[in-house]
């Protein structure tokens, strides 16, 4: 089973995952959101609505595009999904944490988010 955790990016954990378009590694770059996104959202030209909208969209295509990438998290044990933002404010990375747990049982495993990890 999936375990899925959320944290800022300065966890350092074997199981972190980038997940930022600013630093993501090959495997993160699958799940980041787009630019325009990020800086709509922290310039006030979007909504948190429009935001979770837009990136819901992208991950969609991405399961298609990037198949590969959710596979592979979805066999994981555990997966902690590593971004910038501050804990508790909104954020792409428990969005992401949802779209996860669909997508392994899409896939045929089983998921679950488990929370934030404080740093």
């Amino acid at each position: 089973m999936l375990e899925i955790y959320t944290s800022t990016i300065r966890y350092g954990g074997p199981d972190r995952l980038d997940v930022t378009v600013k630093s993501a590694g090959e495997l993160g770059r699958a799940f980041a959101p787009a630019w325009d996104i990020v800086r709509g959202y922290q310039e006030g030209r979007i909504s948190e609505e429009e935001y979770a909208r837009r990136y819901r969209r992208m991950m969609l295509g991405s399961f298609k595009t990037n198949r590969a990438a959710w596979e592979r998290v979805a066999a994981m044990d555990r997966v902690v999904l590593c971004c910038y933002c501050r804990p508790g404010a909104f954020c792409h990375r428990r969005l992401l944490a949802e779209y996860l747990v669909r997508a392994a049982q899409a896939l045929g495993k089983e998921a679950a988010y488990r929370g934030e990890i404080a740093q």
